[in-house]
C-alpha cells in the first residue's frame, strides 16, 4: 500500500506554514510561502508517516490530507 500527502482543497490552503513547520525534514514550501505538496502529492514512507500526521493535524484549514492507494 502507498500513501501520499496531498492538499485535498487548494482554496482552503492559505500558506500559514503549519504544515511544514511540524514536518521540515518531509515538506518545503514553494516561492509563494505555500506547501510543496499544494503542487503535487508526495510520496510517504513509513518513516514519515507520523511527521505527514503532524503536518495533517497542525494545518488550521484542514486542506491537508493522507490518501492511501493499494
Amino acid at each position: 500500500m502507498t500513501a501520499k500527502l496531498v492538499v485535498e482543497d487548494f482554496i482552503r490552503c492559505t500558506g500559514h506554514g503549519r504544515c511544514y513547520s511540524e514536518a521540515p525534514d518531509l515538506l518545503d514550501y514553494d516561492d509563494e510561502g505555500f506547501v510543496s505538496v499544494r503542487h503535487a502529492p508526495l510520496e510517504i514512507t513509513d518513516a514519515d508517516i507520523e511527521d505527514a500526521e503532524a503536518a495533517v493535524a497542525a494545518c488550521p484549514e484542514a486542506a491537508l490530507r493522507i490518501i492511501e492507494e493499494d
